[in-house]
Order: C-alpha cells, then sequence, then structure tokens
C-alpha cells in the first residue's frame, strides 16, 4: 500500500484536498504571523520594512482568500 493510498484510508480525505487545506490554513497563519512583524518594525521606526511586511500579508491574505473560495466550490 503506497503512503497516498493508506494516507487517504487514515484521514477520508484526499491529498489535494488536504493540499488545499494546508495552504489556506498557512497563508491565514502568514498574514497573523506577519501582523506582529509590521508592529515591531513600526515599533523601530522601520517604515520601509514595515511596508514590506505588508505587502507579503496583502499576498497571503489573497492566497488564503482564493484557498477559501476553491475549498467552498470542492468541498
Amino acid at each position: 500500500m503506497s503512503a497516498t493510498t493508506e494516507a487517504r484510508e487514515v484521514t477520508g480525505t484526499r491529498d489535494v484536498e488536504y493540499d488545499l487545506l494546508w495552504f489556506t490554513e498557512a497563508c491565514l497563519d502568514n498574514a497573523l504571523r506577519l501582523e506582529t512583524y509590521i508592529q515591531d518594525a513600526e515599533r523601530e521606526g522601520d517604515a520601509e520594512l514595515a511596508e514590506f511586511f505588508r505587502k507579503a500579508q496583502s499576498d497571503s491574505r489573497k492566497g488564503a482568500q482564493m484557498g477559501k473560495e476553491l475549498l467552498r466550490s470542492r468541498l
């Protein structure tokens, strides 16, 4: 039995579904973590770094939204 087949039997979730769930969760987690980094940069007075983290956070939120929409259509 392959690891893929075994994982599906144990979790009841296909790999592609798990991958999509994981991706969405990782994007949400990253957006939350970046909020701390933004606050750290602002506290240090580093506007350039704060803006960099804001852009990264925006991308993470976009990825999470896309993942949620795809999950809704597939599950």
